[in-house]
């Protein structure tokens, strides 16, 4: 979970390859909560960015019971995509959204450890060590000055 500079403020959990990411929302949203307290950072009422992947009942509850306004678009999933869904119409602001290539670019950064795209690892703790070491390189940038 990265902030609209790029810099990496909590992991998100990761999972085997067979397990949805929206699925791990809930306990990435709990360590991100965590890092906020500790530097004080206040996240009530910031836009939540995250894909068409993340669109869930389930998920948006959980980003507003944190505080935070859900920014998903819609998933479509299988519908005729002129027809609307039935209800209120979810929150959904473009403009912010495409901002999202910041974090696009983050996560190219991270794949560019060959060790954390590969996972070389066998021991959790290991992997986990490695991606927070990449983490900890990738803010290096914003305050070394090059936050390109």
């Amino acid at each position: 979970m990265t902030d609209d500079l790029g810099n990496v403020l909590a992991p998100m959990e990761y999972a085997a390859v067979n397990v949805n990411d929206s699925t791990l929302l809930e306990d990435s949203l709990k360590h991100l909560k965590k890092v906020a307290k500790i530097v004080k950072l206040d996240l009530t009422g910031v836009e939540f960015n995250l894909d068409s992947g993340f669109d869930s009942k389930r998920n948006r509850k959980i980003i507003w019971n944190a505080g935070m306004i859900p920014n998903i678009p819609e998933n479509i999933r299988n519908r005729n995509p002129d027809k609307p869904k039935k209800g209120r119409p979810r929150y959904y602001n473009i403009k912010s959204y495409k901002e999202r290539f910041i974090i696009e670019k983050t996560f190219a950064w991270e794949d560019a450890y060959r060790s954390l795209v590969i996972r070389y690892d066998r021991k959790d703790s290991n992997f986990i060590g490695r991606k927070l070491l990449a983490y900890t390189l990738i803010n290096l940038r914003h305050f070394c000055g090059r936050s390109q």
